[in-house]
């Protein structure tokens, strides 16, 4: 697959088949996925690639605790500013609009959201997950490493003909992963992945993206150096 059709293509699915995604499609990936930049190459991430039973046990607990009305982990990183300011809030309530209005469920039907949130704990049907931890005691630069690491895996899950989702929903059940995975102390959950074949059944919606003047600024053409005398 083209780079450029990857990055098209790529997007947030929340919709998959239970066919099986085979063991060696998944090393091929994360084997590539380890050549991501890292500063100084550190390669922060910690991950793990969780099928079958395993993966099976977490979204049983993870269920078991939505249906048992017990309240989130507590938190140990902040998944967003108390306050989100402009134009990142206006962003954040268009992708609420379009995600909700895709599956037909009204602004005020706060049960019918809920419902669909919760499909994040059985990772949309997914039959794979990746659940990337990284050392609590590093710092926001390895954190952007995970991220590249994390957009190379999604790219090359692409190549293979699979889609993924991303999802900080799982930080929230970081204990129930806990209790299957059982990672050393050190590490902290950042996000789950969801990765397996698309239900093109499924009732979903792309969300679009900001115009390019938004959010890049080119400088080019001439140029001089203002001194600061006089």
């Amino acid at each position: 697959m083209d780079v450029y059709e990857a990055v098209r293509s790529r997007r947030a699915v929340r919709g998959f088949t239970d066919r099986c995604v085979p063991r060696e499609v998944l090393e091929r990936v994360l084997s590539a996925a380890a050549w991501a930049p890292s500063g100084s190459n550190l390669q922060p991430w910690h991950a793990y690639a969780v099928t079958g039973a395993p993966l099976a046990e977490i979204k049983k607990r993870a269920g078991e605790r939505l249906a048992a009305g017990d309240p989130w982990d507590e938190p140990e990183y902040e998944q967003y500013p108390p306050v989100l300011k402009s134009p990142y809030r206006e962003r954040r309530s268009a992708f609420g609009e379009q995600r909700y209005r895709a599956l037909g469920i009204a602004r005020e039907d706060v049960e019918a959201r809920q419902r669909a949130a919760s499909a994040n704990w059985d990772c949309f049907g997914a039959p794979a997950a990746l659940f990337c931890y990284i050392d609590r005691g590093l710092g926001r630069p390895q954190w952007s490493d995970v991220g590249m690491y994390l957009q190379t895996v999604m790219l090359l899950l692409r190549a293979e003909g699979l889609h993924s989702c991303t999802q900080m929903a799982w930080a929230k059940f970081h204990r129930t992963v806990e209790e299957v995975l059982s990672p050393p102390d050190e590490l902290i959950l950042f996000c789950g992945m969801s990765i397996g074949f698309e239900d093109a059944t499924a009732r979903d919606a792309r969300t679009g993206r900001a115009p390019l003047d938004e959010t890049v600024t080119f400088v080019d053409g001439p140029w001089r150096r203002h001194s600061s005398v006089p």
